[in-house]
């Protein structure tokens, strides 16, 4: 797998809010303005896409298949499907055999999925993202697996230590790299 240049650097803005088209489209121009080469956000509305195809930088989307809204521009984007899961626990809810419990869907049950590639993104870029795939598919690979430095320095995961659910749903800290606070 590839490493990220050992410079570079993830800044986060928060807009507290997951549709707020007017601060995604601020939170964007900042990023921009303090040098971002490429935009990606957690929230539901095209705003920052829409500002990168204006800008003319590379943008990943978030929650669905947003390319027409900035096609020049688009990276692609993370794509949870909960439709299987919601009919499951419905119907174990309506026959009587639902259980508490947390969920978080993975690349292989087919919960998260990628978006269509953009046009900017090379043919042996996806063919780096197929074969990673495919090692997390298998658990030949795990993208969280130590070790994992915190902003601080601090060791978060060991080295060699694949975090469970619970420590990744329960993380209250940002990892090396990563410029702004975990308290949005």
């Amino acid at each position: 797998m590839q490493k990220a240049h050992p410079g570079a650097k993830v800044r986060i803005i928060w807009t507290n809010s997951w549709f707020a088209p007017d601060k995604e489209k601020k939170a964007a121009e900042s990023l921009h303005s303090s040098g971002a080469d490429v935009l990606g956000q957690n929230v539901d509305s095209p705003s920052a896409g829409q500002y990168s195809e204006s800008a003319g930088i590379p943008w990943v989307g978030y929650d669905s298949n947003a390319k027409k809204f900035a096609p020049k521009s688009w990276l692609t984007a993370a794509v949870y499907n909960w439709g299987p899961y919601y009919t499951k626990r419905v119907k174990a809810a309506m026959n009587g055999t639902w259980k508490t419990g947390n969920y978080y869907g993975s690349l292989k049950d087919g919960f998260t999925t990628l978006a269509p590639f953009g046009k900017g993104v090379s043919a042996k870029t996806q063919k780096l993202i197929a074969k990673q795939r495919a090692l997390i598919v298998s658990g030949k690979w795990n993208e969280f697996q130590g070790p994992i430095y915190d902003q601080s320095g601090k060791v978060r995961i060991k080295p060699g230590h694949r975090p469970s659910f619970n420590d990744l749903y329960s993380m209250s800290y940002l990892v090396r790299g990563v410029i702004g606070s975990a308290k949005g």
